[in-house]
């Protein structure tokens, strides 16, 4: 594999509200809407939500398809991003009325983090850790 900047790497989630987990990611978390595609009645059928060097892919849920079969039943998903600024993102996130798990926090590993949680039970853990292989 070629060497490259692009993350190989891209959650993809499905939401019942795809529209309102846009606007929580780009409002309290901070991400950046880089491609929305929607179909008829405002469904999502692609977006591409951007942080950093990572993007997480979402849709709405019940449409067809293998990929939106497949993740009918799926449950909820925990997704970690590394921020520089983890007490300003926390009070950003708060702010925008983000349920929040457990504020900015000390990691006994050297990382400082905190977790939200969005409307369709999603956890979003931000923190300063970054993997080893993240470089």
């Amino acid at each position: 594999m070629a060497e490259s900047n692009r993350p190989t790497i891209h959650p993809t989630l499905l939401y019942a509200d795809a529209q309102a987990a846009i606007k929580l990611l780009t409002e309290a978390f901070g991400f950046t809407a880089d491609a929305v595609y929607t179909g008829e009645g405002d469904v999502v059928t692609h977006a591409e939500l951007s942080c950093g060097n990572g993007v997480v892919m979402l849709g709405s849920k019940g449409r067809a398809g293998v990929f939106a079969e497949a993740m009918r039943d799926a449950g909820p998903a925990g997704i970690y991003v590394v921020v520089e600024d983890i007490d300003a993102h926390y009070e950003r996130a708060a702010a925008h009325g983000a349920e929040i798990l457990m504020p900015p926090t000390d990691q006994d590993y050297g990382s400082r983090d905190y977790m939200a949680r969005d409307a369709e039970g999603n956890v979003w853990s931000f923190g300063t850790y970054a993997p080893a292989g993240a470089a």
